[in-house]
């Protein structure tokens, strides 16, 4: 019985062996595009959508692979080479995930585009609610000093300051968005991001009355009034789920010192400073081509409350009831825009893999 017993358990150790050794020896599969989602509704089919669900869907990603050392496992449709991941919500987890992506035996990257397609809060002050905005600058709001508020000089406007300086704003002379070590800003490819917007400017974009009835609220910011559209702008990610005002004009301050007033403050989101900075260390280890990347936030909400209502008021209102009125149209339009750049790469892979697109191309 011990024989057998062993025997079998050698015979099982064989297979594995076997199964193993030629799981390594067979090429890892070409990935020509990567859509980088941050969360799900429920199910990944047939359900309310999240941001992946869609390009699930519509993208055909019907072969599974499981990856247990991250968020959520990966989807990839081995005819166009299109690959989906859900990073989780989160800088923890978003860096996690694309890391773990990033050294995948399991799949060639080295030529891969990468699209971040998600929602975002907006700014009303430039935009509307459910617009798609292509990003010029990731700038992190969690990399700082922070004195709480009720304890902060008199002449201070913030009490959130930048690491290694001694008050708000303080040292701006020294900042350069192109050399930024702590990762406290990341400047992206701009000629593959005007590429991207002027194949995908004229779209139009999905809008509903309980949309128009939410901006109507915001009788003094004439942008946000009108209906959605494709534009460009600079995206504030950090962990905090902030809102109001006050914060909202800490965002366009915060944004302007790490680009040196380059950038607009448009969009504010969670992972995208978590994704550069782990597909930096993935380009240095010629993994992915970090120059390859594209993020496409779209308006779920503004950032900040109407004129009426305190900020406080205006995230109780957002997060029951019939908040976020935009947020299935802002899921629809990140694939509604986003997969136009997606099927263009595929279609012309014989080109983009080895030339990256440019403007008015």
């Amino acid at each position: 019985m011990r024989l057998v017993t062993r025997l079998s358990a050698l015979l099982l150790f064989s297979l594995f062996s076997f199964n193993t050794a030629l799981a390594e020896s067979s090429s890892p599969i070409e990935i020509k595009a990567v859509v980088v989602a941050m969360f799900e509704i429920g199910e990944d089919e047939g359900d309310r959508p999240g941001e992946f669900q869609l390009w699930k869907e519509k993208q055909k990603l019907t072969s599974h692979y499981p990856l247990p050392h991250a968020h959520h496992d990966i989807f990839v449709n081995e005819e166009t080479g299109v690959l989906g991941i859900v990073t989780g919500m989160g800088i923890a987890r978003a860096s996690a995930a694309i890391m773990s992506l990033g050294l995948d035996p399991r799949f060639d990257l080295t030529h891969a585009y990468w699209l971040v397609a998600g929602i975002a809060g907006i700014d009303p002050q430039d935009g509307t609610i459910g617009s798609a905005i292509w990003t010029d600058y990731v700038v992190d709001g969690d990399l700082a000093h922070q004195i709480d508020a009720r304890e902060i000089p008199a002449d201070w406007s913030t009490g959130y300051f930048p690491l290694f300086a001694h008050s708000p704003y303080a040292n701006a002379e020294d900042v350069n968005p192109l050399n930024a070590p702590n990762g406290e800003v990341y400047v992206l490819n701009h000629d593959l991001m005007q590429w991207a917007f002027e194949k995908t400017a004229n779209i139009q974009l999905p809008n509903t009355s309980a949309m128009d009835a939410l901006r109507a609220k915001y009788v003094k910011f004439a942008n946000a009034q009108k209906t959605p559209s494709v534009m460009k702008g600079s995206h504030l990610s950090a962990s905090t789920f902030w809102h109001g005002k006050l914060l909202n004009d800490w965002a366009n301050e915060w944004v302007s010192y790490w680009t040196k007033d380059n950038g607009n403050f448009v969009t504010s989101g969670m992972e995208d400073s978590a994704t550069l900075q782990a597909l930096t260390y993935l380009d240095n280890a010629g993994k992915v081509d970090k120059n390859r990347l594209l993020i496409l936030r779209t308006a779920s909400n503004f950032t900040m409350q109407p004129g009426d209502l305190t900020a406080a008021e205006n995230l109780k209102l957002e997060s029951s009831g019939e908040g976020y009125a935009a947020m299935l149209s802002a899921i629809e339009s990140a694939y509604l825009v986003g997969s136009v750049v997606i099927d263009d790469v595929v279609k012309h892979w014989d080109k983009r893999k080895t030339q990256l697109p440019t403007p008015s191309q």
